[in-house]
């Protein structure tokens, strides 16, 4: 199965992404298709040896829209900008015909002046079918397809009060409505104008991202500094960055030091200090001073533009909700169609009412009850959302998984490198002698590699220590090390080593291990000097982010390989009640598997040994630290490596469907109230009946509103 991104043209409501959908679902060879409204996007996966790219952008073209393969991102908000410049001449042009006519129309009823209907006729056929060309259009193609939309609403019903207008003009019987046939299309037009703006401020989050690369870079090529554009930058490249620049691709520094911000990438507000062989990221910009780094990733593999491939997809991806608005939408047009047709009936067969009040009152129900506002109720909100979080460090991989995640009751952290900062440091240094313990074991470990080795050494240069020549450095495999220093020679390692040397140990280091602590002897020939403990220590925010997903109401549990007395010494530090002790990297996915049978499990990792478990539990949970194993695997990556992020990630998605909430019910209150009314219900009792024009402007209202409702998402704190 092959996955390609078309980028539709010519959309002008949620209807038409929904035609085009059910059109390519059901060309042969296709697996799924969905297709955004909101983002233009078409997102198809399908066999290649049964169907093409050119099958669906033929097809799509067949429906009356236009279609291109990929997404050059500079022409999409061209082709948004030239949206919105053309429905902005459209209502202008609209407006000049139809409030005049609207003035005519409404304030001299009574006392029509000489030739009016004529006048108002004028007025009102360039905007039926210069400016409605856009609906005619669009009727037909749903036609061609034995499908109705949103134009069709609109079509059926100014054309029945256009050429009823027509009618009355001809025979002189009636009152016509030529004005409420040009206002009402101007009003819709009106409504799209500002649906297009709005909506065009739910993708803000991706159009910040996409400038924060600078446009040019000062590469060092033979020793000269050279000015090129950002596309002519090749790996291995070294780039010159001075204070204030932006970093134009990834890569790792060579030469310099400073400090970067990076908080448009992870949300980290504080400058993170930058020295030889950090890396550093494109689109950070530089503080302080000047550094050389050499280009790692460029162009679409870079961290940034990963980044803002994921947005774009998750953006483009359904949330389940999204189907029940799609089927929704499916039929709601067909039946408003019957409804008009029964409201038409009934009061003109039935209660012998005019031949223009019957017409009035089937028009507003076709005006009313278009279902646009249902269809945009959902990708606006996903859009804010996961534009949000991203701008939060937490990049939600689409609505799928934002609707998941408010649904957990378990979460199960892995250990290593999650809960703890992954790196082992030096706790306790316990002297039996008047040696520098610290400075004996840091330069005999000097010349090792093991981890536990390298976090006594960079304790000695923490506190200053200046390190002493050695001999004879053996590593003893499972054991530890020997060396001299001078003419003594020292050990260092666990209890298997003393043992072999025959060290006498009388220490009890059992509460020691009990805290989670590896506990390393250090001896002078055969007699103990001191013990330095070293641990994996739990990250600073760790505690404070297991109490928050707990008043969440989720269950937390701790998972690793690690013995019992090390987990629960973790464990009890974070304050985690449940623990998975002893368990091997590709046993954590079935662990995931028992807690999922009683309920909705997220599994948090680092996105590289713990993949399995990540694509098991039903959110994935991956530690950013920009790595491209964790935005693959993960649900939701969180760039800041942040454990808070993840109380802050499920409040954001709790947010968000209670938005979606807001708007279907809106939506679809709206048009249940809307048609009856429409249909004169209240007549009978009030005298109080919906004029077209009204329902035209309630229903343009009805989608700005949801899109409105959507954006104060941007504004909510999490």
């Amino acid at each position: 199965m092959k996955k390609t991104r078309l980028n539709v043209s010519g959309m002008h409501c949620a209807s038409c992404s929904t035609l085009i959908e059910k059109s390519l679902k059901k060309l042969d060879g296709v697996k799924t298709s969905n297709v955004n409204f909101s983002t233009a996007n078409a997102n198809v996966e399908y066999d290649e040896l049964k169907t093409t790219e050119k099958d669906f952008i033929k097809k799509i073209e067949d429906l009356g829209y236009s279609a291109e393969v990929g997404q050059n991102r500079k022409k999409q908000a061209q082709k948004e900008k030239k949206e919105i410049s053309n429905l902005r001449e459209k209502l202008l042009i609209s407006s000049i015909f139809a409030i005049p006519a609207f003035i005519l129309g409404m304030l001299f009823m009574k006392t029509p002046l000489p030739y009016q209907n004529y006048v108002l006729w004028i007025l009102a056929t360039p905007v039926q079918f210069y400016i409605g060309a856009q609906f005619y259009k669009g009727t037909w193609a749903a036609l061609k397809n034995k499908s109705a939309n949103m134009d069709t609403l609109v079509t059926l019903g100014t054309s029945a009060a256009y050429f009823f207008s027509v009618y009355v003009v001809l025979t002189g019987n009636g009152h016509q409505y030529f004005e409420a046939s040009a206002v009402l299309i101007t009003l819709v037009i009106f409504g799209k104008y500002l649906e297009a703006k709005a909506k065009g401020k739910t993708s803000e989050a991706i159009k910040k991202l996409m400038h924060l690369s600078p446009k040019k870079a000062t590469i060092i090529r033979d020793g000269k500094e050279i000015i090129v554009k950002i596309s002519e930058i090749e790996l291995n490249d070294i780039i010159l960055v001075r204070p204030g620049g932006k970093i134009p691709v990834d890569g790792i520094i060579v030469e310099g030091y400073s400090s970067v911000n990076e908080s448009m990438i992870t949300g980290e507000s504080i400058p993170v200090d930058k020295k030889v062989k950090d890396n550093v990221i494109g689109g950070t910009i530089n503080k302080q001073g000047s550094f050389k780094f050499k280009a790692t990733k460029i162009g679409k593999y870079t961290i940034l533009a990963g980044i803002i491939k994921l947005i774009e997809d998750a953006q483009g991806r359904k949330a389940p909700i999204q189907r029940f608005a799609d089927n929704v939408s499916a039929y709601f047009v067909p039946v408003v169609i019957l409804i008009s047709i029964l409201t038409f009936v009934s009061w003109y067969y039935l209660f012998d009412a005019e031949l223009s009040f019957a017409m009035i009152t089937a028009v507003a129900v076709l005006v009313i009850a278009c279902p646009c506002a249902l269809g945009l109720a959902t990708p606006t909100a996903i859009m804010v959302g996961t534009g949000k979080g991203a701008k939060n460090g937490i990049l939600i991989k689409g609505g799928d998984s934002l609707e998941t995640a408010h649904k957990l009751k378990y979460l199960i952290f892995d250990k290593t490198g999650t809960i703890t900062k992954g790196v082992p440091e030096v706790i306790d240094i316990i002297q039996f002698s008047k040696d520098d313990i610290l400075k004996i074991a840091a330069s005999i470990e000097k010349n090792s590699e093991h981890l536990l080795g390298e976090a006594i050494v960079e304790k000695a240069k923490t506190e200053g220590v200046e390190l002493n020549k050695i001999s004879n450095f053996e590593s003893i495999p499972g054991h530890g090390i020997s060396s001299n220093i001078g003419n003594k020679k020292y050990y260092f390692g666990n209890l298997k080593l003393m043992n072999d040397i025959k060290v006498k140990v009388d220490n009890d280091v059992s509460d020691l291990e009990k805290e989670g602590k590896t506990v390393m002897y250090l001896a002078e020939n055969e007699k103990l000097i001191g013990l330095i403990t070293v641990a994996d220590t739990i990250k600073d925010t760790s505690a404070n982010a297991v109490k928050a997903l707990e008043k969440l109401g989720i269950k937390v549990y701790m998972i690793t390989g690690d013995n019992k007395n090390t987990a629960n010494a973790i464990a009890k530090e974070a304050g985690i009640k449940r623990v998975f002790a002893g368990v091997l990297p590709e046993d954590k996915a079935k662990y995931v598997k028992k807690l999922q049978k009683y309920g909705t499990v997220a599994m948090v990792g680092d996105g590289i040994n713990d993949a399995p478990a990540l694509a098991q539990a039903d959110i994935g949970i991956a530690m950013g630290s920009g790595t491209d194993v964790a935005m693959e695997t993960g649900n939701i990556v969180l760039m800041r490596n942040d454990l808070l992020d993840i109380p802050k990630a499920i409040k954001l998605s709790k947010v968000t469907m209670s938005k979606i909430r807001q708007n279907m019910f809106w939506a679809l209150v709206y048009n249940s109230l809307g048609i009856p009314v429409a249909a004169g219900i209240l007549y009978p009792f009030t005298g109080w009946l919906l004029n077209p024009m009204l329902a035209g402007g309630a229903m343009a209202m009805s989608s700005v509103s949801v899109v409105m409702n959507s954006l104060l998402l941007k504004k909510r704190k999490i």
